[in-house]
């Protein structure tokens, strides 16, 4: 049974706007210092800039600080030193402030991840987004990118089964701490996250002979 079908989610609407508003302004000489760093170091653009799936699926563009050179070659031939330390303290997360200001995404949720995962999922991985997703999240706090895909899904469905306040100042609290700690940030094989290509239950769905 969905936790929150009273008052808290127009409240956290709220509150995002007001923490999201106040952490841009505390936040903008830092982000300037990481700018300009960000540009001598990898040039421009300073930004990265995608298209990713929001509440109901509904695409926008995220923001965050670039942390890897342009180019071909894999996460890790493209990672800098720069961007390891960006990812690690999670500074280039900064300008995805500006998405929680704006609506697209919310302080805590699931994590926005790619348009093209969205065919991949199962039912019950989809109700991830019946949620704006997060800047963070139960996933980011129980174990980053050292978490399957799966135990990251069942974190998201978690979240939108049980979504509150004290969830979310719990994660919060959490989140400073996993920062500090900078734990999981990347996969045990990988420099990123490896692609979601799909549960054995969702891949099945979806292959020819199934839809045949």
């Amino acid at each position: 049974m969905i936790a929150w079908p009273g008052l808290y989610p127009p409240v956290k609407r709220l509150l995002d706007i007001a923490a999201s508003g106040t952490a841009l302004v505390i936040t903008a000489p830092v982000m300037g210092v990481v700018a300009l760093t960000v540009r001598s170091r990898l040039g421009s653009p300073v930004l990265f800039q995608q298209l990713r799936p929001g509440r109901d699926g509904e695409l926008f563009e995220l923001r965050k600080f670039r942390t890897m050179r342009a180019g071909a070659g894999t996460d890790a031939e493209r990672m800098t030193d720069l961007g390891r330390f960006l990812r690690s303290t999670s500074l280039d997360e900064l300008p995805s402030l500006w998405n929680v200001l704006r609506g697209d995404m919310s302080l805590v949720g699931p994590r926005p991840l790619l348009p093209a995962y969205m065919d991949r999922y199962t039912a019950s991985q989809a109700r991830r987004h019946h949620v704006r997703p997060g800047l963070t999240g139960l996933a980011q706090v129980r174990g980053r990118n050292a978490l399957s895909w799966e135990e990251k899904f069942a974190s998201d469905v978690e979240y939108v089964e049980t979504m509150s306040l004290a969830t979310d100042v719990k994660v919060l609290f959490a989140t400073i701490l996993a920062v500090v700690s900078r734990r999981g940030i990347s996969a045990n094989d990988s420099e990123t996250m490896p692609e979601f290509l799909g549960t054995a239950d969702s891949v099945a769905a979806t292959s020819p002979e199934r839809r045949s």
